[in-house]
């Protein structure tokens, strides 16, 4: 579980692929801190075991069910991407509950200022609309935001400056994919769509 306040930019190193498994090197000078084999980081949204840590790189196996639904075989060396070390029982939880199990990848339509604030209008497969309500959350490559508004299939969040600047979307635009999770609560309440 994670609270969609993404800790760090990490930037990966390498990308190998073993039969059905692809491995991801990351480079991660924060969230390298106080972990160890085993535990769940996000990286951009997508929940990863950590399988391999040599100083400040973490590695990650990750199977073709994850590619089916997160970005992260669109990733090249050198990119960055947005990394949440999981929540502690006791800590303050600051944000949202993000589970980082993906539910779809989002297409940026528009990156645009209105009435002087940074918008982003997602689209998303039209079954999964129902899931944004005003004001409700919703979680853009790991990062959780607010939703401002919709409309047919697509979504609107208002990103803040700190948040472009600390985060993968500072680097995104149109025709960009983002991996999407919806509020948990909003799919509980309404269904899945699975």
């Amino acid at each position: 579980m994670f609270s969609g306040i993404v800790e760090e930019l990490g930037q990966v190193k390498e990308i190998s692929r073993f039969s059905a498994i692809t491995c991801l090197a990351i480079s991660a000078k924060k969230v390298s801190q106080d972990i160890k084999i085993g535990d769940s980081i996000s990286v951009n949204g997508a929940c990863l075991t950590l399988v391999k840590k040599e100083q400040d790189i973490l590695s990650f196996e990750a199977i073709p069910e994850t590619f089916k639904r997160a970005n992260l075989g669109n990733l090249r060396i050198s990119d960055k991407v947005n990394l949440e070390r999981g929540l502690k029982i006791g800590d303050r939880l600051s944000g949202h509950f993000v589970t980082g199990h993906i539910d779809c990848a989002g297409l940026i339509r528009r990156k645009a200022h209105v009435n002087g604030n940074l918008c982003f209008e997602v689209a998303v497969p039209v079954e999964f609309i129902k899931y944004c309500n005003l004001k409700g959350s919703i979680a853009i490559d790991g990062i959780g935001l607010t939703i401002a508004g919709k409309k047919g299939n697509v979504f609107m969040v208002y990103i803040i400056p700190h948040t472009l600047k600390n985060t993968t979307l500072g680097f995104k635009g149109p025709s960009d994919k983002v991996n999407v999770e919806f509020d948990i609560f909003a799919k509980n309440a309404l269904g899945s769509a699975f």
